[in-house]
């Protein structure tokens, strides 16, 4: 009964710091960065949660920005954030239609699956996330057409 009480005390936490956002994609930065207008014509920097695509000068860059921007470009956007990050971007999941644009990014071979804020997940979009990244490994679309893709995160250390 506690741990019940608990875990619905931290759902009410967690629920009550979300925020959400509506505006216009103006441009998109690379495979997980998008720029959002709002209603009061502010522009917002949005990280992709859940998901790290590759650099734009690295493989697979630039045919991640553009399959991102093929699902948002111009399109009006809901994005659900808990968060900033140290660049001051909101990181958030992106809806479209109903879909999840994060999600999909990984679907299509496009982005991995961040592990490394995995726990900023809920259990249920962490399971999707990892299980649509394993699908497209196995069927070798987007980046994973590559025979050792280098993530992100590795990239940008060895560029440092």
């Amino acid at each position: 009964m506690i741990r019940l009480f608990l875990l619905s005390l931290a759902f009410v936490a967690w629920s009550a710091s979300a925020d959400t956002l509506t505006g216009h994609v103006v441009k998109v930065t690379d495979g997980d960065t998008i720029t959002v207008l709002d209603d009061s014509k502010i522009q917002h920097k949005i990280r992709l949660a859940g998901i790290d695509a590759p650099e734009r000068k690295q493989p697979y860059g630039e045919a991640s920005r553009k399959h991102l921007a093929s699902l948002v470009a111009g399109q009006t956007v809901t994005v659900n954030w808990t968060k900033r990050d140290k660049y001051r971007r909101i990181v958030g999941v992106i809806t479209f239609n109903g879909q999840d644009v994060n999600l999909g990014q990984i679907r299509m071979g496009y982005a991995w699956h961040y592990k490394e804020y995995e726990r900023e997940q809920s259990p249920a979009d962490r399971r999707a996330y990892a299980e649509a990244e394993v699908e497209a490994r196995g069927k070798r679309l987007g980046l994973w057409q590559d025979k050792e893709p280098m993530p992100p995160w590795e990239w940008r250390q060895r560029k440092d």
